[in-house]
């Protein structure tokens, strides 16, 4: 049978801030090399809801607080209905650095109105005020997601935003090296059903293979309801980049 996917990628021109379009091309050749067909659909202030509506995939990068302000009424108030209910209805999605932050409850920059998100993620997201110092560096952790339980994921964060998961919400990953979500708690991301966010940027998923592979498998399980199993892929290089992030950092894989 010849599958298909449709990957959804959330105002390109304005939410591409830390090479996040690493992440697109990494989900279209991972599904390409496996004989899937992939269109990519650059959602955009004209996009219209029906057309979002057909996605199997959704993929939202990171925005400078700037960004984040010129696209929020657009995101909330006309495109956040339907993106809840795909959301709702399990497609899997990968939310990374800023847009993780407009799918919570509210971003509070450090200078500037308090911005309210979509609610997807039970996530409060405050920039200090009086705090300059920004959380960045190489981070590494554990992956809370059942599928992947354990499974190491590393990456590069850069973020002045400090995320707090409320009541009991599910971290993405649980840090072993770095700073994660706040700094303190040692959560990093967010996970609600099949939709990932997270602070890993750089991208992440050309570190993180088996992280994409996820998101694929979750799209073509929902497209299609049935169970899915995707080809084996030669990782080799992948698996160099995660153990010299590794290294660097002291842990060993």
């Amino acid at each position: 049978m010849k599958y298909n996917i449709t990957i959804g990628w959330l105002y390109p021109e304005l939410m591409s801030t830390y090479g996040d379009r690493g992440n697109i091309l990494v989900l279209q050749k991972r599904a390409q090399w496996r004989g899937i067909e992939v269109k990519i659909l650059p959602i955009s202030f004209t996009t219209p809801l029906s057309s979002i509506n057909k996605i199997d995939l959704l993929f939202g990068g990171g925005a400078q607080d700037k960004e984040q302000e010129i696209l929020i009424s657009d995101l909330r108030d006309k495109k956040g209905t339907t993106i809840k209910n795909l959301i709702e209805k399990n497609i899997p999605s990968l939310f990374v650095c800023g847009s993780p932050q407009l799918m919570g409850n509210f971003y509070e920059p450090a200078v500037g109105k308090r911005i309210k998100g979509l609610g997807i993620f039970n996530v409060d997201t405050i920039h200090p005020e009086n705090e300059n110092h920004r959380l960045i560096g190489n981070i590494i952790g554990k992956i809370q997601i059942p599928e992947l339980k354990n499974e190491l994921v590393v990456g590069f964060e850069n973020h002045g935003g400090r995320s707090y998961l409320k009541d009991s919400t599910l971290p993405f990953a649980k840090v072993i090296k770095g700073f994660g979500n706040n700094g303190h708690d040692k959560t990093e991301g967010m996970i609600y059903k099949n939709a990932i966010g997270c602070y890993f940027h750089g991208p992440l998923l050309p570190k993180n293979p088996k992280i994409a592979d996820f998101l694929l498998k979750k799209a073509l399980e929902v497209k299609y309801n049935k169970k899915i199993t995707l080809d084996e892929l030669d990782d080799f290089l992948e698996s160099k980049a995660q153990k010299a992030i590794a290294n660097k950092l002291g842990t060993a894989l």
